[in-house]
């Protein structure tokens, strides 16, 4: 890949202070991380629904959605999974600067690749939801069939099968869906950005 050379950076008048004025509320990246299956996509856009009643404003990307333009030429190795994360934190980065809750839904495996995106906002702007669920509970939903064409060798670098899954050292959310419902795991989260005053 060859870099952009001769470019220089170029200042908006409106900034992301102004930009959060407007709307009412602060912005973030609600980062869910965890096996196919665990229920991100899922829990994700039922957040997302439950904020914009609220009247915050957000934006969501899910991992197969985004596979489908954005990262379409990107495969699933692991420096193409590096790869992937990289620009979804980047499209974050300029979310938030839009003033937007980005609830981004990737499986995300490695620790590496997460901390990528952390570091590349404020310390207050990155919230890693980790949505907790075995490999046996993922496998028995399996909502998409990909965990039976993994174990029948159709779809090589699954996560959870032959490629490892780096669960988070310390998120700001766990939740458990082995335990909770995408309702109540919804209720965590916003409990949680009511107690730190994000909304």
């Amino acid at each position: 890949m060859t870099k952009s050379t001769n470019i220089v950076w170029h200042e908006s008048e409106v900034t992301k202070e102004d930009r959060r004025n407007l709307n009412g509320h602060k912005s973030a990246i609600l980062w869910f991380t965890g096996l196919s299956g665990s229920g991100k996509s899922a829990i994700s856009v039922k957040l997302e629904t439950a904020l914009h009643k609220k009247g915050i404003h957000t934006y969501r990307l899910d991992g197969d959605n985004v596979r489908h333009g954005l990262n379409k030429n990107l495969g699933f190795s692991s420096e193409d999974r590096t790869e992937n994360i990289r620009r979804i934190g980047e499209v974050s980065k300029l979310m938030v600067d839009a003033g937007l809750f980005t609830l981004t839904a990737f499986i995300s495996p490695y620790h590496k690749d997460r901390d990528q995106v952390r570091e590349l906002v404020e310390t207050d702007e990155f919230i890693e939801i980790y949505v907790k669920a075995s490999l046996e509970a993922c496998e028995k939903r399996d909502p998409k069939g990909l965990y039976k064409k993994a174990r029948l060798g159709e779809i090589k670098n699954f996560t959870g099968i032959d490629a490892p899954y780096e669960a988070p050292r310390e998120p700001e959310i766990t939740l458990d869906t082995t335990k909770l419902s995408i309702e109540e795991s919804v209720e965590v989260i916003l409990t949680y950005l009511k107690d730190k005053k994000y909304i």
